[in-house]
């Protein structure tokens, strides 16, 4: 169950909303999202890393340090 949310979420940008729709408990899917929002601080901690998604956290959901290599 925690992966497709966590996909739609992270990878499709998805609001919450939009996920519940998708047919996913309302308590869940914001248990989840509030999960990944409260810990993205740790990904600004840590040292800058290959991104191997489509999509990364924190500062990288807007533009990975190597986007230009990948």
């Amino acid at each position: 169950m925690l992966d497709p949310i966590l996909d739609a979420y992270i990878e499709k940008d998805k609001s919450r909303a939009q996920i519940v729709k998708m047919g996913f408990d309302p308590e869940v899917v914001d248990r989840v999202a509030e999960m990944v929002d409260k810990n993205e601080y740790k990904r600004r901690q840590a040292p800058p890393g290959l991104k191997i998604t489509p999509k990364a956290f924190g500062r990288g959901r807007r533009m990975p340090i190597v986007n230009k290599y990948i």
